[in-house]
């Protein structure tokens, strides 16, 4: 475990010192106002740790549903913790209701509040199915993330065109074929 000692500066005041840092003038014109720009900024893109799914996931009694439930091309966007750069795509959910169902602009509402943090995505992908499961119990989850990466577009090996695909089911999706090529085929990957 590390022992850090904790130092309680402002983003603001983290940000001009990066600013310094990087060999620039924070008191020049174009960057008087970085330092509030990027706190407003970082408070938005990672407003998703503050967030508690039960708190803001509608959830309904179903009547009878049984078949596939799903949301495709979602976009989000997301901040890599490896470099703190974006990545950004598109989720596709789809679920197999059991007793209860979600509000239908409550799918995309999960992927935000996950995307919303410093993440991976595979782990992204992962808590979203999870999270799905947690708060609905269905029959089963499927989950897949599209996504492009400016870590690999911008730096590194600089391929522009390179996509990452990631995908984790469960229950019925994972156990029945059938139940995942039909997800699959639904939101056009198979």
């Amino acid at each position: 475990m590390h022992n850090h000692t904790k130092i309680n500066l402002s983003t603001e005041a983290l940000v001009r010192q990066l600013l310094i840092n990087l060999g620039e003038d924070p008191d020049r014109e174009g960057l008087i106002e970085t330092p509030a720009r990027v706190a407003k900024s970082y408070a938005d893109l990672f407003s998703g740790y503050g967030e508690n799914l039960e708190s803001i996931i509608t959830v309904f009694d179903n009547e009878g549903y049984d078949e596939m439930v799903i949301a495709k091309d979602i976009e989000f966007y997301s901040t890599c913790e490896h470099h703190l750069l974006s990545f950004f795509g598109k989720a596709h959910i789809g679920y197999i209701p059991q007793d209860k169902i979600i509000g239908l602009s409550k799918m995309p509402r999960l992927v935000e509040v996950f995307s919303r943090r410093l993440q991976n995505q595979e782990r992204l992908t992962s808590q979203v199915a999870q999270g799905l499961m947690d708060i609905l119990h269905p029959k089963g989850v499927g989950v897949v993330i599209e996504a492009q990466h400016l870590c690999m577009m911008s730096r590194g090996v600089e391929k522009q065109g390179a996509s990452m695909t990631t995908s984790s089911v469960q229950g019925l999706f994972k156990k029945n074929l059938n139940t995942r090529s039909e997800f699959l085929r639904l939101i056009g990957k198979a």
